[in-house]
């Protein structure tokens, strides 16, 4: 049995399953959720990075999509070895400030895109996860429609939801039941600590329209809210210095 592979089975020992409450979520945002009627639990959702510089803001994006999807339950995050090279490690301290805790967080690092690909299939059996966040960098012949199809089949299968964020790639044909283009973009002032903002594209809808927005996520309720007037600034980013792993777990 390979090292991931043991990993995984590992997991589904330890991580006790729970059932899902319910088969949509809200994100907060009013006018995102009246248009989608709320984000569905067994389903691939897609987040893209706009541009390179907003590799940060999709993966902020991508794992705020990934807590209210959890329902409570543990996220992994499969992310490439070379992704962290290019944009750098997740800070444990940024996570904390999107309201997020670490060790409800499991990192897993692989070498390809077809090592990522496998890993999440099998991940995605593990009813004790909540959210499987599925970290890709670049353009990769592997992930194409066939791919993302095996995916979506997986979540609707055993329930647990998946977050493609694909960082450095441009959007191809797609089984998501969304997808969102997220450019960062600045909170009302920068003269103190503030919420998180996201301009975010829903590029795809499986189910109804689509639309652009900014976003602004508070880490104190763990939703989307409608942008807000406040007196502080930007939020960190997730992907700011080395990494602070202290309660992590991590994975390979």
């Amino acid at each position: 049995m390979s090292r991931p592979a043991h990993l995984l089975a590992t997991l589904r020992q330890t991580l006790a399953p729970s059932e899902p409450e319910g088969t949509r979520v809200t994100l907060g945002h009013a006018e995102v959720d009246g248009l989608l009627k709320g984000l569905r639990r067994e389903a691939l959702h897609e987040v893209y990075a706009a541009e390179t510089g907003d590799a940060a803001a999709a993966s902020g994006f991508a794992i705020g999509l990934a807590q209210r999807l959890c329902a409570g339950r543990t996220i992994l995050w499969i992310r490439q070895e070379f992704s962290a090279l290019e944009h750098g490690e997740i800070d444990g301290s940024g996570l904390c400030e999107l309201g997020i805790d670490p060790s409800k967080l499991i990192l897993m690092r692989v070498d390809h895109a077809k090592d990522a690909l496998k890993a999440a299939g099998d991940a995605l059996t593990c009813t004790g996860l909540g959210a499987v966040v599925i970290e890709i960098y670049g353009e990769h012949k592997t992930l194409d429609l066939t791919a993302t199809r095996r995916l979506m089949f997986a979540t609707e299968r055993d329930g647990v939801s998946a977050v493609l964020l694909r960082l450095g790639a441009q959007a191809d044909a797609s089984a998501a039941e969304t997808r969102w283009i997220v450019r960062s973009t600045s909170s009302a002032s920068d003269e103190d600590f503030g919420f998180a903002r996201f301009d975010a594209t829903l590029a795809r809808n499986r189910h109804g329209g689509t639309g652009r927005w900014i976003m602004e996520w508070n880490g104190d309720d763990g939703s989307f809210h409608e942008q807000q007037t406040h007196s502080f600034g930007v939020a960190a980013e997730i992907s700011d210095g080395p990494a602070d792993t202290e309660g992590w777990r991590h994975a390979g």
